[in-house]
């Protein structure tokens, strides 16, 4: 039985956030509702597509790609920010915190904010806005300036995601979903993959300046692809005197702070923090306030009641946790690889682009499988995929580099590329058009949420478990010990056969180096452990999959009933 048969009696459509009226009615070109034709139409009938609709969809995935690229871009090459504008390490850490704050806060307001403007005028204008803060963060002198930067970067960037997955769910028909939902996994999965490549190659060839030129190019067809393809509509402010700005309030105060906490709370020692703690509490009492004013409200921001919906519900716990891993992954690699092996910026891109440049022959196909095989098996068989690329990571030693992480990454590539699609594709199936900004919303939010949930978890579960194994270890090393003793003495009369002066020094100087020995270890033994938290969340995600309903009929490729 498909799921969403019935989709209709599932819950009330919410009025707020939900499908720009911009967008084509389900049926043929009638007008919509502000009175204004359709730019773009599809004849479901026949699964025909116009070229304006693949150009309008083609000009809001580079836009998503973009808005996500921009937080690994930046990441891999934040030491040399830093350093440009004279920020401390800690401090320097805000700079991608703030644009993420930007991005989570206007990911569900974008559906709302999209009816009152239009389609066209919202994402036409936060583009460019998107491409100016990037040239402008450039220039900035200071960490100041470059916070306040990234934030307002962010929030133009953040609405690129959500209303290029609106648009897709919207204007192609159902059985168009899989290649325009693959066309957004590369946004999803490429991007964060890709990212370290692209930043570490313009660090160190050309400097950091040039991650955030970079925009200028896409940003530039991208725009020039959305003005030719979506047609104008009026401006329908009357729609703010029904905004649910409660809920607006409560939500942005409540990411915000959250989205902090998740940041800072590891470098701040989380609870032990008086500053961390404030923030956690403003947080939990500003979201609780919005889940009460989202199930209230005759006209919610975003429709909560779409959760109830067994496949979006699922979907919606399996995107987040492969938000997690996603992220995390991206995240921890080139830690390990820039810690432990000491590789720069470009070393580190040069094994990340086996993540990365696999996914771009691997992806298109997935819509082809999709016409064979049940989406739900396929995203099973990708999380799977997904989790075992991060098991076979969990043996790490100090020889494991980018010829040892090679096969691993390669598996990486093919699991996420695999998992993304039909995840996206079985979740949204029966989602009605009015609802498709709610579902964009919660959809894309929840894996941005489960990235920063992901990063922080894996901060904070490599600094306790380097400082377990580190004890464990320190205790089983006694100077009582011959064995350990002996050790001591032979390095003491290396250091002293290399000019140390005197037996004292030498001694000393071998302590030190059983201690670092000891401590390189303990890191080594942490991120295997890392590793083996990554794929055991993915192998959840796995399970969430595994309870899904069959996607409704025409929603995947092949149409499967």
């Amino acid at each position: 039985m498909a799921p969403f048969d019935n989709a209709h009696t599932h819950g009330t459509p919410a009025a707020g956030g939900n499908l720009p009226r911009t967008l084509p009615p389900a049926r043929g070109p009638a007008p919509s509702q502000d009175g204004s034709r359709a730019a773009l139409s599809s004849t479901p009938a026949a699964d025909t597509v116009s070229f304006k609709t693949w150009l309008a969809v083609l000009g809001s995935v580079l836009g998503a790609f973009m808005a996500v690229l921009n937080i690994q871009i930046v990441n891999a090459s934040l030491a040399d920010i830093q350093g440009g504008i004279g920020a401390g390490v800690d401090d320097g850490g805000w700079i991608a915190t703030a644009y993420l704050i930007g991005e989570i806060i206007v990911i569900p307001l974008s559906g709302f904010l999209s009816q009152v403007f239009s389609v066209r005028r919202y994402l036409i204008t936060n583009t460019v806005l998107f491409l100016v803060f990037s040239v402008a963060c450039a220039f900035a002198q200071n960490l100041q300036q470059m916070i306040v930067l990234r934030a307002i970067q962010g929030f133009c960037g953040g609405v690129l995601i959500p209303m290029a997955f609106t648009l897709i769910i919207t204007l192609l028909p159902k059985s168009r979903h899989p290649l325009g939902l693959a066309l957004f996994a590369l946004t999803a999965t490429f991007a964060p993959a890709i990212g370290p490549t692209i930043g570490g190659y313009l660090t160190e060839t050309y400097g950091w300046k040039y991650i955030f030129y970079i925009n200028l190019v896409p940003g530039v067809f991208m725009v020039a692809a959305l003005w030719a393809s979506l047609e104008r509509a009026p401006l329908r402010l009357g729609l703010l005197r029904q905004g649910d700005w409660w809920g607006i309030a409560t939500m942005a105060v409540g990411l915000a702070s959250l989205q902090t906490v998740l940041e800072e709370g590891n470098k701040d020692d989380w609870f032990g923090s008086a500053y961390i703690m404030r923030l956690a509490l403003i947080a939990a009492v500003a979201l609780g306030a919005f889940l009460v004013i989202e199930l209230k409200v005759d006209k919610p921001l975003l429709n909560l009641r779409l959760l109830a919906r067994r496949n979006f519900g699922l979907g919606i716990v399996a995107n987040a946790l492969l938000g997690v891993v996603l992220y995390a992954s991206s995240y921890l690699l080139p830690r390990y690889l820039g810690q432990i092996q000491g590789y720069n910026a470009q070393q580190i891109g040069s094994v990340m682009a086996w993540v990365g440049l696999p996914q771009l022959v691997l992806i298109p196909l997935v819509p082809m499988l999709m016409k064979r095989f049940d989406a739900r098996w396929l995203a099973l068989v990708g999380a799977a995929i997904f989790a075992g690329s991060n098991f076979m990571n969990i043996h790490l030693w100090l020889g494991s580099a980018a010829d040892q992480l090679f096969w691993p990454n390669i598996v990486r590539a093919f699991g996420q590329a695999l998992v993304m699609t039909p995840l996206s594709v079985v979740a949204t199936g029966g989602i009605e058009k009015e609802n498709a900004g709610s579902a964009s919303g919660l959809f894309n939010m929840m894996r941005n949420l489960g990235g920063a949930v992901g990063i922080a978890l894996t901060q904070t579960w490599l600094t306790k478990r380097e400082q377990f194994h580190s004890n464990v270890m320190t205790g089983q090393v006694s100077l009582f010990g011959e064995s350990t003793r002996q050790h001591l003495a032979m390095l003491q009369q290396k250091f002293m056969d290399h000019g140390v002066p005197d037996a004292f020094t030498a001694w000393r100087q071998a302590v030190a180096e059983v201690d670092a020995g000891i401590r390189a270890q303990a890191w080594l033994m942490a991120y295997s452990d890392a590793f083996f938290f990554l794929g055991s969340a993915m192998a959840l995600s796995a399970v969430a999959i595994l309870f899904l309903k069959k996607a409704a009929a025409g929603a995947d490729a092949g149409g499967a009933h």
